[in-house]
């Protein structure tokens, strides 16, 4: 496995020891922090309430930017 030399700070070197499980690396740490997640991933994370509520201000604020459009 080819391998990368990177120079960070202390700063940034304290963030990623944070985020590591003692028994990752820190290529584990940075490869779990920065990985692609799919849309499906957020499946189940609201309430049934939650969702509903977000439907009405997402349709909400849809109706309020036409309107600014439409008297623009």
């Amino acid at each position: 496995m080819a391998t990368k030399t990177i120079t960070i700070t202390e700063e940034a070197y304290g963030l990623l020891a944070s985020r590591k499980d003692t028994e990752d690396s820190f290529s584990d740490a940075i490869k779990k922090h920065f990985k692609k997640e799919s849309l499906l991933s957020l499946v189940g994370t609201l309430t049934s309430q939650e969702a509903k509520e977000l439907r009405i201000h997402v349709a909400e604020r849809r109706n309020a930017s036409r309107q600014r459009i439409k008297h623009h």
